[in-house]
């Protein structure tokens, strides 16, 4: 099993950790992860660590497609990949519709439509057999439609790119799982319970069934997102775990549609999610972090002293050793990164 450190967006004021990161790689680490929301992007801070390390990959987790056409991320994809020696992997996501028509300004869409047509654009370009061309729900190319000047043509990217260029989607439902394993080289679960591949198996079955070829897990990778607080006070390392966790599955959605609430459904948690989303939509946060149930957040991630952690750990050395689990994607830093390192890598 690989280790990845989330390095996530940066708050109000720019930084990125590069000790942290420096620290990372040195450990053995594989790979690190940006991200963006409505304030950092996350591509400029991927090209300034790539700029200080030698040997750590550098990804996005995610670029919000919606933000960017299909064209200018395989355009700035093939430049990372090309200026760092292939260390770039390219994680994309569909953000949800409140960023991507709040801040954006453009129609939500279909999300996994939208990712269908985004990598198949970019899988095009960075193969360079032939000029591009596109007509999706989402997408033309060349651009036809309302306000356009009929001048468009077919193009070929100027610059060489390498079809080895990792691509990975963000996904948790049962369709997004099945679109993923379709066409991405891997996904990014939020939260993953590495004894519960049963939730995601069918789904992805599906998913390299539709790809054909033979794709399996030999050549798909799953990178759940791990928080790992370290300390002698395990409540304390549980609580801004579940503050996050009510956020996502209280408050990102409806009542009706929240994916992540489906999700802690899924995991086993029913009757937790549903208080925890009447809780945080009548505006009581605190009460539904304090409903986020202990064992969800020790199922999903690592939190407590040294011996606990390390004990919890052989649960992810099994869904490893199963390739159920290729990557950790670490949050938190610390100390904690070496015992990480000592115990997977």
């Amino acid at each position: 099993m690989k280790l990845g450190l989330l390095v996530g967006y940066s708050p109000a004021t720019m930084t990125v950790p590069m000790d942290m990161i420096k620290q990372a790689e040195s450990l053995g680490f594989s790979s690190c992860w940006t991200a963006e929301a409505w304030g950092s992007d996350a591509v400029s801070p991927a090209a300034w660590i790539l700029a200080q390390t030698e040997k750590i990959n550098v990804g996005t987790a995610i670029m919000q497609m919606p933000g960017r056409t299909p064209a200018m991320t395989a355009m700035t994809a093939m430049t990372l990949y090309a200026l760092s020696g292939g260390r770039f992997i390219l994680g994309l996501g569909p953000s949800g519709p409140q960023v991507v028509e709040g801040w954006h300004g453009v129609p939500y869409g279909k999300p996994l439509t939208r990712t269908r047509e985004y990598i198949s654009i970019i899988r095009k370009i960075l193969a360079r057999e032939e000029k591009v061309t596109h007509e999706g729900y989402h997408y033309q190319m060349p651009y036809t439609g309302e306000g356009a000047t009929g001048l468009g043509k077919p193009l070929k990217s100027i610059l060489h790119g390498d079809p080895a260029l990792k691509i990975m989607t963000a996904a948790i439902s049962n369709n997004g799982m099945k679109c993923a394993g379709e066409v991405a080289d891997g996904v990014f679960p939020i939260w993953m319970n590495p004894s519960r591949y049963d939730i995601f198996q069918k789904s992805l079955q599906e998913g390299f069934d539709k790809a054909g070829g033979g794709k399996s897990l030999d050549d798909f990778e799953i990178a759940p997102f791990v928080t790992c607080l370290m300390s002698d006070d395990i409540e304390k390392c549980r609580a801004p775990i579940k503050a996050n966790m009510a956020l996502y599955i209280g408050g990102m959605g409806a009542r009706g549609k929240n994916f992540y609430n489906d999700y802690a459904k899924r995991l086993g948690y029913e009757e937790a999610a549903v208080k925890i989303q009447d809780l945080f939509l009548d505006g009581k946060k605190a009460e539904a972090a304090a409903a986020v149930p202990d064992a969800l957040v020790d199922d999903v991630a690592l939190v407590g002293p040294e011996a606990r952690i390390r004990d919890r750990l052989q649960l992810w050395k099994e869904a490893g050793n199963k390739g159920h689990v290729g990557s950790m994607l670490i949050g938190g830093g610390g100390p904690a990164l070496s015992v990480l390192a000592e115990e997977l890598l």
